[in-house]
């Protein structure tokens, strides 16, 4: 008696388990060893699969690589949808914006994980491939916030956001990533500033003032009070 194949749906959810095995134990050991030195047979190793499992999936390291760059990403890219609908007041678009980076309450407030290790190392050590996905994913976030801060600041909606827009980018985001990226840093500094169910939420306010008085300070510094 012949045996039954598995069904196309059963096939899916092992390749996809597969996959999410492979991006886990990549995360791990990229962040922990830097991309140049881990190797696709110690990932496939950990992730228990044949080491042809990477080509398969991804392609080559290079791709495997890149998705575990982009997963992070493109779920924050999902939670910050919407903060550049021109209907929102600036509060509101902050609101919504940093949000994606500092969370709300305690629970939200990410641990010093593969991901954060991983873009860590990348500061450092940067490679090609990081380049090119942060020009795919990253850019477009970072033009959308520039253009809602100059509409804002009141520069003309047909002109390009300039230098000093880019530079208020950079301050705001930075501001909000300090919450993922130097949690220890806070502890060991104001141990009492990360306590309390609603810690996250007060940080994200201050961090909503600081940013419309900020865009106002722009505004003044450019003479469009009244713009």
């Amino acid at each position: 008696m012949n045996a039954v194949p598995p069904s196309k749906d059963l096939a899916t959810d092992k390749g996809e388990r597969a996959r999410t095995r492979l991006l886990v134990e990549a995360s791990r050991i990229f962040s922990e060893k830097g991309y140049a030195k881990a190797s696709t047979r110690e990932i496939c190793e950990a992730a228990r699969l044949n080491p042809a499992a990477i080509h398969y999936h991804f392609g080559d390291k290079d791709g495997l690589y890149r998705a575990v760059l982009s997963a992070p990403i493109e779920g924050m890219a999902a939670q910050l949808a919407g903060f550049d609908d021109p209907a929102l007041t600036l509060t509101q678009s902050l609101q919504h914006l940093l949000r994606g980076f500092v969370g709300e309450d305690g629970a939200s407030l990410p641990d010093a994980d593969a991901g954060v290790r991983l873009y860590l190392r990348e500061m450092i050590e940067p490679t090609p491939v990081f380049a090119a996905t942060a020009a795919q994913h990253i850019r477009p976030v970072h033009d959308a916030i520039a253009r809602v801060l100059a509409r804002h600041i009141g520069l003309h909606p047909d002109s390009e956001p300039d230098e000093d827009v880019h530079r208020l980018v950079f301050a705001l985001i930075a501001m909000a990533h300090d919450y993922c990226m130097s949690r220890e840093f806070m502890n060991a500094l104001a141990p009492r500033l990360l306590d309390g169910p609603d810690a996250l939420l007060r940080a994200r306010d201050r961090l909503v003032d600081w940013g419309v008085a900020l865009v106002a300070h722009e505004r003044r510094r450019r003479g469009l009070e009244n713009a």
